[in-house]
Order: structure tokens, then sequence, then C-alpha cells
């Protein structure tokens, strides 16, 4: 589905990848791990086309669509939760079913700068899993969600990314394992 082929990225002299060969199949389950600032993000920016390998290429067919979980929330505070999904996607149901199946059915209508971190988190991963998509990407998707949200929210990205490939940034082994994720440690990469 994707292919990384001999990649080579620096920022000035701060080598991020050198020579980086990286296969992602279409049901792949990746966990990114490694500490902050050995290219986590960096990859999956590669991978989005937000940034150019310096050398190398990478190898995907451009109508594959991703999904994208960032750090950030990403929401229009003075939208609510329900519109602030509806901005990417006509599936008013999925979107509903989306945050209902997060916790969040009766926070629909609430303006997104009402709602706790962890709710404008949730309304977060409702958006990426309302929209149609081939792969899905998860930056520190969990952040600021107790244990029991985030297995919610895994159970969810499960049901809806059944047959998808899923990439996961993140410190936490338990999501990679909540997911089934083969690790793949950022150090290694150079």
């Amino acid at each position: 589905m994707i292919r990384l082929n001999n990649i080579f990225f620096s920022y000035g002299d701060k080598k991020v990848f050198d020579n980086f060969t990286l296969d992602i199949g279409s049901n792949d389950r990746l966990w990114l791990s490694g500490q902050s600032g050995c290219g986590k993000t960096t990859l999956l920016r590669l991978i989005l086309g937000l940034e150019t390998s310096q050398k190398g290429e990478i190898i995907k067919d451009i109508s594959l669509k991703p999904s994208v979980v960032f750090q950030e929330d990403r929401l229009l505070p003075f939208k609510t939760a329900l519109q602030n999904i509806m901005l990417v996607t006509n599936d008013e149901t999925l979107a509903k079913e989306n945050l209902e199946a997060l916790g969040l059915k009766t926070e629909a209508d609430t303006l997104v700068s009402e709602l706790s971190g962890g709710m404008k988190r949730r309304v977060a991963i409702a958006r990426a899993l309302s929209v149609p998509f081939d792969y899905l990407i998860l930056d520190e998707a969990f952040t600021g969600l107790d244990k029991q949200n985030i297995e919610i929210a895994i159970k969810q990205i499960l049901k809806i990314a059944k047959d998808k490939a899923i990439i996961l940034v993140s410190h936490s082994p338990l999501e990679a394992e909540l997911l089934g994720a083969k690790q793949i440690n950022c150090q290694a990469l150079l």
C-alpha cells in the first residue's frame, strides 16, 4: 500500500532518516515509538506528503485517502462537536454514531469551547473516524484520556478501521497493545 524506499531526511545538520525503508500493508498496525524528537511525527508527515524526502522515494497510490488525529485537536471552538465533524463528512448518522460510541452523545450540540480537554480529544477521534479513509494515522491521539476512555476509543477505531492500516505514534505500550500494533522504534531507523 505505502512504501518508503531508502528515505533520507534531515533538518539542517540533524539527520532524522538515512537510507530508511518501510512497507505499510493495507491492514497493517504499526506503533512508532521512541524518545521525543527522534522523527516519529516527521515520518507521519512524509507519509502524508506534508514533508518531502531529500533522497529516496515514497511510493503510494495517490487515490489512497488518509484520516488523521493530530497531536493538537484542531477543532473550531465556536462550532459544536457535531458541527466540527460535519465539516469533513456528509454522513451525519456516522458522525453521531462515533460521538455516541466515544461517550459524547449528549455533547453533540455543545460548543467545543465548553468541552473539557479529554472531550475535545474524543471529538477529534470521532471526526477522523467519520470520513472515508484507507489508512488512519494517530499522532499521540489519546493524550489526556484516562484508561477507560482510551479503551473505548480504541474499540471504536478497530470497529471502523477493521480492514485498514493504522499507524500509531505513542509513548504508551498499552495503546499499542490494544490496537494490536507492531512496534517500530524510531531510534533504530537511522
